[in-house]
């Protein structure tokens, strides 16, 4: 008996007994000891969310329930044991009526299987009614449940009988209200109805006063009556008098009201009850109930994906039932990313979009210009990027047209953040695309906001926020202006700033250089932009240890560069060409190649940022060859460049502090190297520069084995690896495994020392990189002596 299964049967003796379903929390805690008796409540708190002592409390109550139900002592170590018992029962007599049916004159079917999630808005719409609410308008967006939910309160809370009201769809075909009070009269109350409207509203007042029967009102879609305002249509206004009526303090009759949009009526006292989609646990619930096998993973996504939409739910499950078989996965594969692939969902989200149209064309307008943006990365945008796309509405009229949109559950808001649930904003967009005037003209609005939001990239988010700007330029094929989002400069650095494309390996988001840059990089025709992205695309070919790859870059770039002269440039595709001779260890190359930056420098002396980062590294190439008072000249020159310079750069100060840790660890002194690795940590920190933390960690830990402090050495080695591993820092994490294995190798753990080894060949090896290869084959012939 599985865990889904065991709740569904408990769920049901529970509302046969007590005619109520068990709760979100309850079904919780059940499937979860279900699932492992040896969890605590403290486990379960922490994986979803709760307090422990609240688990608790609600365990209390739940085994109480349960024994009642089952009729023995239930606890949380029995009642598996006890569930499972009373289910064999129940099939091998194969009763069809649990015990107690009888008394409580309930029956199977009255069970219903579509009602799932909606217990506590059952309470909280009884407490409303409890404290004096006589009309309550349900309002939520389309396919919500808001039918369900108000039908549902008026079964549970057993009403005499109800008078219904199912306002048309179409303005033309609704009903007068004094057509409906003549037919409640006279089908409900046996009355006859008189002429005159007022006498029959006051016949109605007086029917509703009395004290029996218990009597519901429901009126449904009452958004078809109403006008952009939330007031009704002009020639449909007597309504107002009849929702008066059924607010009088007087009557003993509860009137549920449903609507996509809110009723503003001044005259009418009522109370708005915002209804929310169903969370992933009522979905689940759901889909069990239809032998559909949930997996919660895609169970949740399809939830989030449509809002928790409960008619949506229903169509998805018709649709994995019927087309393919049950198979929840399979379904969601094929179709996650077409959210609006079943009609009838898409004619409901539709049905919204048209009549938003027709009522408020400048609400609709803005509706359909929030689907350019993508609420990936990003996933919500701040009032001004909403605000951008009403150039065309009165400054005075912003708020309202939000507002509009809020009120009919069309747009997401949360601490002045909006967004567009994933269905909706589908629909937005293809109605968006259909006019291509507009279409571009909104991507350009949305870009130039994403650009001014951020002035200086501080963190992962300022970086994937500026990158924004980007994505709408590629919707138009404006590959010109994509281009210089990933080059325009931000902060301080060289008065002009970081190039957002530098930012991104500098905070580890190494991939994200690849998938922008590639996707452009063929469509552009102005050659400084081209030189540029090849530069920043090679750098980040170098970092993850494509280093054949990241020369080909610059070989490009200087290809480029031969109808133009840029000093700058050249110096730098030189001085990054270098860096990759070094990591393939081809020391005599890297070494020419930072003499000639050197040489090159010498001749501007507004580049000495270069002067610095050559001399660390031929500082560090020296310490390797043993040429001991070269390097420590070349290391003291460079620390002194990199100190004294205004235009090096954070990043260059970070990797320039790396390699003189490394230097002054070759040259023995360790005090000075110590210094300068924990500098280049604490830099790393502060700057959320990832790679160079974890390669200064690397550094770290090589200190603590020259000091035989081999257990913090061992553990910065793992720190340095996990971190290098997780953003595909190649290069480096090679090195780490290296450096590793000398540690394991001093300490004399031999299988250890050679598994590290061989990682570092396996990684040095798809690089391409045979002098590294060597260079480890080399360490490892110390155990052959």
């Amino acid at each position: 008996m599985g865990a889904e299964e065991a709740l569904e049967f408990v769920d049901n003796l529970v509302f046969l007994k007590k005619r109520e379903h068990l709760d979100k929390i309850q079904r919780i805690i059940l499937r979860n000891l279900w699932e492992d008796g040896k969890r605590t409540y403290h486990d379960i708190a922490n994986s979803r969310g709760y307090t422990e002592a609240h688990l608790k409390a609600v365990g209390a109550g739940l085994w109480h329930l349960l024994s009642d139900v089952l009729g023995e002592k239930v606890s949380k170590s029995t009642f598996q044991g006890v569930v499972q018992g009373f289910w064999t029962t129940q099939q091998s007599q194969k009763i069809s009526h649990i015990p107690d049916l009888a008394t409580n004159g309930a029956k199977l079917q009255d069970l219903d299987s579509n009602f799932v999630g909606r217990d506590r808005q059952i309470a909280e719409l009884h407490t409303l009614v409890s404290g004096g609410a006589k009309v309550i308008l349900i309002q939520g967006e389309g396919g919500v449940g808001k039918t369900t939910l108000a039908r549902k309160y008026f079964k549970t809370q057993k009403f005499n009988f109800v008078l219904e009201l199912w306002m048309a769809t179409e303005i033309q075909n609704i009903t007068p209200v004094e057509s409906v009070v003549e037919e409640w009269l006279r089908r409900d109350f046996n009355e006859e109805p008189g002429r005159d409207f007022g006498i029959n509203l006051e016949r109605l007042r007086r029917k509703l006063r009395q004290q029996t029967p218990k009597i519901g009102v429901f009126i449904d879609n009452l958004e078809t009556a109403l006008d952009k305002n939330g007031k009704f249509l002009e020639y449909r206004r007597p309504y107002v008098e009849l929702l008066r009526v059924l607010a009088d303090p007087d009557v003993h009759s509860v009137t549920l009201v449903t609507s996509r949009e809110r009723l503003r009526e001044s005259s009418v006292e009522l109370y708005l009850y915002p209804l929310e989609g169903l969370d992933d646990e009522a979905w689940r619930q759901f889909f069990s109930r239809r032998y559909i096998n949930c997996d919660s993973t895609i169970l949740s996504e399809m939830c989030r994906a449509y809002g928790g939409n409960a008619k949506a739910m229903q169509i998805l499950r018709g649709a994995i039932l019927t087309d393919f078989h049950g198979d929840i996965y399979a379904y969601w594969q094929e179709n996650c990313t077409d959210l609006l692939i079943e009609r009838e969902l898409k004619d409901l989200v539709a049905s919204q979009f048209s009549r938003l149209r027709e009522h408020d064309l400048e609400a609709y307008h803005l509706l359909c210009r929030l689907g350019c943006y993508r609420y990936q990365d990003i996933s919500s945008i701040p009032v001004e990027g909403v605000l951008c796309l009403l150039w065309d509405v009165p400054e005075q009229q912003y708020r309202r047209v939000i507002k509009a949109l809020q009120d009919l559950s069309l747009i997401e808001a949360k601490k002045g953040q909006y967004w567009l649930h994933p269905v909706i904003r589908d629909e937005a967009i293809s109605r968006l695309r259909l006019v291509g005037e507009e279409w571009e003209l909104v991507n350009r609005k949305a870009a130039q906001f994403w650009t001014q939001q951020v002035k200086v990239v501080k963190n992962i988010t300022d970086a994937l926020t500026a990158l924004e700007a980007y994505y709408h330029y590629v919707e138009i094929s404006d590959f010109e202006q994509a281009g210089d989002v990933i080059l325009q400069g931000r902060g301080e650095q060289w008065s002009v700033g970081l190039p957002l494309g530098c930012s991104f390996y500098q905070l580890g988001l190494l991939q994200k250089n690849f998938s922008v840059i590639k996707r452009i990089i063929d469509n552009i025709k102005s050659q400084e932009r081209l030189i540029n992205l090849y530069n920043i695309l090679g750098y980040t070919y170098r970092i993850i240890g494509c280093i054949r790859e990241a020369i080909e870059c610059y070989e490009k770039s200087e290809k480029v560069l031969d109808n133009l002269d840029v000093k700058q440039t050249k110096i730098s595709i030189l001085f990054n060409t270098g860096l990759c001779k070094l990591e393939l260890w081809e020391m005599r190359a890297a070494e020419d190649c930072f003499n000639s930056v050197c040489s090159l420098v010498e001749q501007n002396t507004n580049l000495d940022d270069y002067i610095a980062y050559a001399q660390c590294c031929l500082a560090l190439i020296q310490s390797c060859s043993g040429s001991r008072e070269d390097a420590f000249h070349i290391a003291e020159e460079a620390y002194f460049a990199i100190s004294s310079s205004n235009r090096v750069t954070l990043w260059g100060i970070g990797h320039s502090l790396v390699q003189l840790c490394l230097t002054y660890k070759n040259l023995g002194n360790l005090k000075k190297s110590f210094e300068l690795c924990q500098r280049a940590i604490f830099h790393s920190e502060e700057n959320n520069f990832t790679q160079i933390k974890a390669k200064a960690i690397s550094c770290l830990a090589v200190l603590y084995r020259e000091e035989e402090e081999f257990a913090r050495a061992v553990f910065h080695h793992l720190e340095a690896i996990e971190i290098l591993d997780k953003i595909g820092a190649k290069s480096d994490l090679a090195e780490g495994y290296y450096q590793r294995a000398l540690t394991y190798q001093r300490m004399g753990e031999i299988n250890m020392s050679m598994e590290s080894f061989v990682q570092a060949i396996a990684l040095f090896n798809e690089m391409q990189a045979p002098r590294q290869v060597e260079k480890v084959q080399t360490a490892m012939k110390y155990f052959e002596t």
